[in-house]
């Protein structure tokens, strides 16, 4: 399955199904098969998906040091971070709140 932002401020933007559920999750969205973003509901989301994406980050690098500490091999991460799957995403929330345009998919 895969998920399409559609807004009339922006262009469309497609995700691979698990991907698209774990950014809505993050901004407190149900990931069901429709759904909207309000312009007033996009500052809060915005802020909740660069908040997860700084613990992400953080916890990512304390993995790094203690495996380093511990003179071990660092661990590996997935190829793709969040911060890049989420960055057209913050995007889109970011034009379509300064042009108050709302965000849906499913439609």
């Amino acid at each position: 399955m895969l998920f399409k932002f559609k807004s009339k401020a922006a262009g469309d933007l497609i995700m691979l199904e698990p991907n698209g559920r774990r950014v809505l999750q993050i901004i407190g969205k149900d990931p069901g098969p429709k759904g909207i973003i309000l312009p007033e509901q996009m500052a809060g989301a915005a802020q909740a998906l660069e908040a997860a994406i700084a613990r992400e980050e953080a916890q990512q690098r304390a993995l790094v040091e203690q495996a380093k500490a511990n003179g071990e091999e660092p661990p590996r991460f997935e190829a793709v971070s969040l911060r890049q799957r989420a960055l057209p995403f913050l995007e889109m929330l970011r034009r379509c709140e300064q042009a108050g345009k709302e965000i849906v998919w499913g439609v």
